[in-house]
């Protein structure tokens, strides 16, 4: 730890009043120390690590960290703030600040000790006795364990005595029987970093179980190493917690045990509530109908409700989708590119293939981004049912997409077919079978029955109401016009731009590439509409950033630079790092520039056959000087309304209140306001 921190690192009066002024005060203690090579660049890392998911956490703390090419060596920086300062903990703002710095290439000794001291904040006399120590040589001492967090002697006295703790005084004399083996739980923890949130509810499970009297051990697949928990621990678990961000790694380890499935902050500020839940649920029985079929996954905390659970299905299916879309779609986009739109009519090239010819070329490239798109429905069914209940719905889940393509059903019909498999999977590992059969179920019997069972229902019951209502919408794609299709794009940019690459903009973005699997006029302007509205957001920033640069950080002038490559490459989470400093300008900026943008597009008319691109597939796109209008027309909006909104604000200060020199020096404020 001697290598983490020193006393020049530690801040005991640390006066910043929002997070990022946090962060940047500290950061600019590691830069003064050699460990940060470029402050705004790293700061830039740091919030959109923060975008991710807020790194407070209950108890007072702050836990901002990310992994940074600007870091030359692990680092930790602390400070303490005597108002507190809010990093989205649910029981308020924190006043112990931990700014943590990974190189990119962090070695795992480094990541180690980083993991040992998450786990040292889940202690309650550490976390006092740094709100108690003035001096920072002390404070840095602490925090890298050189000195005890207590007056020695008033920790441990008992133990050090030779005295047997109340507590353990039964099992000293021999009172508990031998037969009374504690509740014996499992847990995997794991965050998107793998720095601090992985520890911290590792810690915390532990803690919990200590304190209900349960033997809990955990496997923390961070970036500190990842090491399997003994498979015969595994076997002897009654239960299992799995506390996540990230798919949990070779999950199938733990089929057939009660579960419970949470992310991974839900184990640090509530571990004793889910050690309760899982005993309550293997109380009752329930597992799986067999030992060694994956459980159904509960894709979210206890309260979630039944709309966030189906959202979390439909977005998986969406983002193992999305890459044979983008695969298939560029493909045949290079296709047409090179050998006209008749190139969809050339003979099989297994047939036929000349190496000298283009047209060959062009022919190969167009069927083999055809079979690329042929999985598209089926991967989306088969995930949606994956996302429900895991493996065991890979294989009905596919049956039904194939179905689903084969009966004309299309996108939604994948749709139905991913939820129904997932549901059917669902209704039979709840049935409780003989101890014989449970070996073959997850490898027979619910494949079997599942497939057999979402092929009646595609096939008989839902299949052709389904492909009715497809064609109902393709046919109304492809005859929009006008208002109608003015408002369509209006509705589409302004989802593209709301949550710059979340849900919301995955779903616009989906039924914008489930329309090119059985490609119309109407479904591919709305395509381009989609593609269109999404460039905006960076470009706009982007723009913001360069006719008034006064209004920005520095940090956010050099994100600007960059927003224009991600812009012109429809990378619409360029534009987070502005979104997560300044949510209440920048996005409904987007968004009005989004808006315009879609409206425009339809207006105009301009299709796109590829899913992806940006500017360099202008040349593929129907109409591209009048779409490149529609993007320069949102992007114009987009930056004229941040900078109107910027301009407008006051500064924090006035003269009315004492404490306004720090923020008539803060850049955001320009000297005019």
């Amino acid at each position: 730890m001697s290598e983490l921190i020193t006393a020049e690192l530690v801040d005991v009066d640390l006066a910043a009043e929002t997070k990022q002024t946090a962060a940047r005060s500290l950061a600019e203690r590691m830069v003064a120390a050699g460990r940060v090579t470029d402050l705004d660049g790293f700061l830039a890392d740091v919030a959109a690590r923060e975008a991710q998911m807020p790194t407070g956490l209950d108890g007072g703390i702050g836990i901002p960290h990310c992994r940074s090419e600007h870091v030359t060596a692990p680092t930790l920086a602390f400070g303490r703030s005597a108002r507190g300062i809010d990093f989205g903990a649910p029981d308020g703002p924190a006043d112990l600040i931990f700014l943590i710095a990974a190189p990119a290439g962090a070695d795992d000794d480094h990541l180690t000790i980083l993991s040992a001291l998450a786990r040292r904040l889940m202690d309650a006399e550490f976390t006092d006795a740094l709100r108690a120590e003035r001096d920072p040589a002390a404070v840095a001492a602490l925090i890298r364990g050189e000195e005890a967090p207590a007056p020695a002697g008033s920790i441990g006295a008992p133990e050090a005595a030779g005295e047997v703790p109340a507590a353990a005084a039964p099992e000293a004399a021999g009172e508990v029987p031998a037969a009374a083996a504690p509740f014996r739980i499992v847990a995997v923890t794991s965050c998107p970093t793998g720095i601090a949130h992985t520890y911290m509810a590792a810690e915390s499970l532990q803690k919990a179980g200590e304190a209900a009297g349960v033997d809990v051990v955990v496997e923390t697949q961070g970036s500190a190493g990842f090491t399997r928990l003994d498979p015969g621990v595994i076997a002897a678990a009654d239960a299992v917690i799995l506390a996540h961000d990230v798919e949990v790694r070779e999950k199938d380890r733990f089929a057939g045990k009660p579960t419970v499935d949470v992310g991974v902050k839900a184990a640090i500020n509530r571990p004793a509530e889910l050690i309760a839940d899982v005993r309550g649920k293997a109380a009752r029985g329930e597992t799986t109908a067999a030992a060694a079929a994956t459980a159904p996954m509960d894709t979210g905390a206890p309260g979630d409700h039944f709309g966030t659970r189906l959202r979390k299905w439909l977005m998986t299916g969406v983002s193992y989708m999305v890459p044979f879309v983008a695969a298939g779609g560029l493909l045949i986009a290079l296709a047409f590119a090179i050998g006209g739109y008749e190139i969809n009519s050339a003979p099989s090239v297994a047939e036929h293939f000349v190496w000298t010819e283009a047209a060959s070329w062009a022919a190969l490239l167009f069927q083999t981004g055809g079979a690329a798109f042929g999985f598209l429905v089926p991967v989306l069914a088969g995930y949606i049912a994956y996302g429900m209940v895991d493996r065991p719905g890979l294989v009905p889940g596919f049956v039904g997409g194939a179905i689903a393509v084969t009966i004309n059903a299309g996108f939604l019909g994948g749709l139905a077919a991913g939820l129904i498999a997932g549901a059917v999977v669902m209704a039979i590992q709840r049935v409780r079978v003989p101890a014989v059969l449970r070996g073959v179920m997850p490898v027979v019997v619910i494949p079997l029955i599942s497939a057999a069972v979402v092929g009646f229902l595609m096939f008989i019951v839902v299949g052709k109401p389904i492909a009715s209502l497809q064609k109902a919408m393709t046919d109304w794609l492809s005859g929009l016009s006008g208002g109608n299709a003015v408002l369509l794009g209006v509705l589409l940019g302004l989802m593209m731009c709301f949550d710059l690459g979340g849900p919301v903009n995955k779903v616009a973005y989906a039924f914008a590439v489930g329309g090119l699997a059985t490609p119309t006029d109407g479904s591919l302007k709305v395509m381009a509409a989609v593609m269109a509205a999404g460039m905006v957001p960076p470009l706009g920033m982007a723009l913001a950033t360069t006719v008034r640069a006064k209004l920005f950080t520095k940090a956010e002038q050099d994100n600007g630079k960059a927003a224009w490559v991600l812009g012109a490459s429809f990378i619409s989470e360029g534009a987070i790092p502005f979104a997560a400093a300044d949510p209440l300008r920048v996005i409904p900026s987007a968004m009005a520039g989004g808006a315009v943008t879609g409206a425009l597009s339809m207006a105009f008319g301009a299709t796109l056959r590829a899913p992806h691109g940006g500017i360099f597939v202008v040349p593929l796109i129907g109409g591209p000087l009048v779409y490149l209008l529609a993007i320069a027309a949102g992007t114009v909006v987009t930056a004229g309304l941040v900078v109107l909104l910027k301009s407008r604000r006051k500064p924090a200060g006035s003269a009315a209140t004492a404490p306004a020199a720090p923020e008539a020096a803060d850049p955001n404020v320009p000297a005019a306001a």
